[in-house]
């Protein structure tokens, strides 16, 4: 093909493509099929591309069997093509900042150029879903009403006799424990007494004096 003919379908294309294009989400590292069928078939194919980044470039020419006519700058390493009407690329990696951006066709009938659809290839954007917990329900009690709690299991008790149960039974423990001391305390202070008031010792009994003179008259 005519270098003329190239460089005026890139000026058209131009045009055509500001804004235009069917969007194909692909992933980052996979393949991607561009087809484009042009409105009449002519006797050449002619595709090119509109990068995001670099701007216009032309990738490649065929015949409308699929015979390679020209091709740009590394197109056998980056695309692989249909030999059947119509005629369409195979990206085989996508890159982002290099296959960014739209593709078509053109198809040369009688010195006239009859364009196919235009797709535009983008990065599929990958969707973070956050895993949320249930909140937690607490077993709180409430400062309104002293000693009335949430319970899950009650019975026949009541707030009053919670209230009941609380105080008295530290108050039972506190006078037994009062009660046990005082016993305690009372034994130790009768030890005491006994051991140091003489009063308290019991007296050995002394014998009569008729007795006592039998006893040393047998001596």
């Amino acid at each position: 093909m005519d270098q003329k003919w190239i460089l005026v379908i890139l000026m058209i294309f131009r045009e055509i493509t500001s804004g235009a294009g069917v969007d194909m989400a692909i992933k980052e590292g996979k393949p991607a099929q561009i087809e484009c069928e042009p409105r009449e078939k002519g006797t050449l194919v002619v595709w090119f591309r509109h990068l995001d980044r670099t701007g216009m470039e032309f990738l490649a020419s065929f015949t409308n069997n699929g015979v390679q006519k020209v091709t740009g700058n590394s197109f056998s390493q980056l695309f692989s093509h249909s030999k059947e009407w119509p005629i369409y690329l195979t990206l085989k990696s996508f890159n982002q900042f290099r296959d960014s951006g739209v593709y078509c066709c053109a198809s040369l009938k009688n010195s006239e150029l009859k364009f196919g659809n235009a797709t535009r290839l983008v990065l599929e954007k990958v969707k973070v879903v956050k895993e949320t917990s249930p909140p937690t329900q607490l077993n709180t009690c409430t400062t309104a009403l002293p000693c009335v709690c949430e319970h899950t299991n009650q019975q026949d008790t009541t707030p009053e006799m919670f209230c009941s149960l609380i105080i008295l039974g530290p108050l039972a423990a506190s006078c037994g424990l009062l009660l046990i001391l005082l016993i305690i305390t009372t034994f130790y202070c009768n030890h005491i007494r006994t051991r140091r008031c003489p009063h308290h010792y019991k007296r050995k009994p002394v014998a009569a004096p008729g007795k006592q003179l039998m006893a040393n008259s047998h001596v």
